[in-house]
């Protein structure tokens, strides 16, 4: 092998990499001192403050110690670190480097025992995580070959998924502890918001807090009525009108409001710039009416539905009369059915209906929803943004929206961040 130094850009997470793994020469391991080194355990990683491995298990020379590792470039940068004066470092029992610049002892005077692996870590694997951290595709393994197995893959697709949903879950955490645990009430905020999709989910979700789901229950069999409530306390009913029909929302609306003593959120907030007239707010708006009109009980469907077609069903709901030939109040418009279409619903049960259902599998322990769920995003079409056109590019495996939520998440969160040494792909490309 022709050895780097360490001055080459090596790095501690790449040793992480090789001791995790035991990817080093292991003929004749010794410590600096001579002493004999059997690992017989290498510890859990440490992604908190203090050693690197923890409860490792390794016999140096005739004894079996327990305890931690830690991991430097240079030995020297255990005094560096101050790691000296820190207790958490006293249980440590082996100090693994790349390069023993000087000797580190322990608060007790005694040596620590170093573990040197610049002789033993092969330069390829060197050689390739260099080309992976220092280039700027758009991202590090773009003109590599990824040699991992088809099973391997799918596994690493499926890992990202778990960990996109994981993190969407956080936000439904949040609203569940808003609404009390009461889980339809979170549902129809979340649902919500993601109805006023990207531009308008602030919006959305402002109109359905200051609107709370058992009001709308009450009024659940009276379209116009849940029309009025909703419309108004959108903000959308604060101004003179020329049609009959928003005339008498307003009527009604301003009735409801002093009986349940409701505030409006302003109409600012919504926006309709540049963006078409099938998805203004106040289309999204009559959607959302029509569909709480035939179930109030909207995630209680959702359980139930046990086909990625009974949901699209429930989804596809058109408009009431009015909104067939208007887009906006006052400003009619040729005759139009104004149904969600399909990349709307699929949107909607990507990020509303399959982390939810995920999530209460998870708290309910019922591992068939968390199943259904990943079933149901198996059984979408991938969806169609720049980043999965960049990924198809490289010949990514892109079948399903399973596959392209794994993508987005694998781009954010490993490829942007260049944590190729916690991917698979990664991984197999620095076998190679």
């Amino acid at each position: 092998m022709n050895h780097l130094n360490a001055q080459q850009k090596i790095s501690e997470e790449l040793l992480y990499y090789v001791w995790r793994l035991k990817n080093f020469n292991h003929r004749k391991l010794t410590t600096t001192t001579g002493k004999v080194i059997q690992i017989m355990d290498t510890g859990i990683r440490n992604h908190d403050s203090g050693p690197d491995f923890l409860h490792a298990k390794i016999k140096i020379g005739d004894r079996i110690w327990a305890g931690h590792v830690e991991m430097h470039v240079v030995s020297s940068d255990w005094t560096k670190h101050q790691h000296q004066h820190d207790p958490a470092f006293q249980n440590v029992i082996l100090h693994v480097v790349y390069e023993e610049d000087v000797k580190i002892n322990l608060p007790n005077g005694e040596e620590l025992a170093c573990l040197p692996l610049k002789q033993r870590i092969d330069d390829a694997i060197v050689m390739n995580y260099r080309l992976l951290m220092e280039n700027a595709l758009w991202i590090p393994c773009a003109k590599n070959e990824r040699k991992i197995s088809p099973p391997a893959l799918q596994a690493w697709y499926e890992r990202t998924l778990v960990e996109r949903l994981g993190a969407k879950t956080l936000k439904l955490h949040q609203v569940l502890q808003d609404t009390e645990y009461d889980w339809e009430e979170a549902f129809y905020r979340l649902l919500g918001r993601n109805f006023g999709f990207s531009v308008n989910a602030d919006a959305f979700e402002a109109l359905l807090i200051a609107l709370p789901r058992k009001i709308l229950v009450k009024h659940k069999n009276r379209l116009f009525q849940l029309e009025a409530l909703l419309f108004g306390q959108a903000g959308f009913l604060e101004e003179d009108f020329v049609d009959e029909y928003p005339r008498e929302l307003q009527t009604e609306y301003r009735f409801l409001q002093k009986k349940y003593a409701l505030n409006p959120i302003p109409k600012h907030y919504w926006k309709f710039m540049r963006m078409r007239p099938a998805n203004f707010p106040t289309i999204r708006i009559a959607q959302f009416a029509i569909l709480f009109f035939k179930t109030v009980h909207l995630f209680s469907k959702m359980l139930a539905a046990q086909s990625i077609k009974e949901v699209y069903i429930m989804f596809q709901s058109d408009v009431s009369a009015y909104w067939k030939t208007h887009y906006t109040f006052d400003q009619e418009s040729e005759k139009k059915p104004k149904k969600l279409g399909k990349s709307s619903i699929d949107l909607l049960v990507i990020n509303t209906v399959v982390p939810f259902l995920f999530h209460y599998g998870q708290v309910q322990m019922r591992e068939n929803l968390q199943d259904k769920s990943l079933r149901f995003l198996d059984e979408l079409q991938p969806e169609n943004n720049q980043v999965i056109k960049n990924f198809k590019a490289l010949n990514f495996k892109v079948s399903s929206a399973f596959d392209t939520q794994a993508l987005l998440q694998l781009k954010k969160d490993y490829c942007d961040a260049k944590r190729c040494l916690e991917c698979a792909i990664g991984n197999s490309i620095l076998k190679t």
